[in-house]
């Protein structure tokens, strides 16, 4: 399996882009938000989730781990593809989605492409429990998650809001190995 891919941005199109790593293309599918937020030329990395079917193999990829645990969530639920997913977190940042799905609101999820009032309200009823508790404050929106931060990456996959994850580093010295980050951070 192809956890994460760290390259160039070569190419642009259609929510896919193409990260060259030494000379090797891989074309990965991208939510709305990734795609905008990358440039041509610049270095990302994303983590991927490598999608196997008969005829075709497909990267999804993800800037953020949070993103692709939630991916990985939403594909779970039935009559929920890689590309029904992805349209979820194209609604908006994978925090707003989740919070959504927490808080019930399946109107949310319906903004997506393809995807109905049966299947997005399947999604809350079968997700709602999985993704954490739902945030009642106005989370400012950050448009750029520090994907260099693998502390933030790790409270945001054991379900922490981007808010809460970051607030319960703002105490813990940057300077310390990953896991005594997260470790302090878990303590409060």
């Amino acid at each position: 399996m192809i956890a994460h891919i760290q390259g160039i941005i070569a190419e642009k199109f259609n929510n896919s882009i193409i990260v060259d790593v030494q000379g090797v293309g891989y074309e990965i599918q991208v939510s709305a938000g990734d795609y905008d937020a990358v440039k041509l030329d610049d270095t990302s990395k994303f983590y991927t989730y490598h999608h196997i079917r008969e005829q075709s193999q497909d990267l999804f990829g993800f800037r953020s781990l949070a993103a692709k645990k939630l991916f990985e969530l939403l594909i779970t639920v039935q009559g929920v593809g890689p590309k029904a997913a992805l349209a979820i977190l194209s609604v908006g940042s994978s925090e707003q989605v989740r919070n959504a799905i927490a808080n019930g609101d399946s109107g949310y999820i319906t903004k997506a492409s393809g995807v109905g009032k049966k299947t997005a309200e399947r999604v809350v009823v079968d997700l709602s429990d999985k993704v954490g508790l739902p945030t009642h404050y106005e989370v400012p929106v950050q448009t750029e998650i520090n994907t260099s931060d693998e502390a933030l990456e790790a409270l945001m996959a054991l379900g922490y809001t981007l808010a809460d994850a970051t607030k319960a580093l703002e105490g813990v010295d940057a300077s310390l190995p990953i896991n005594q980050r997260i470790t302090k951070a878990l303590r409060g």
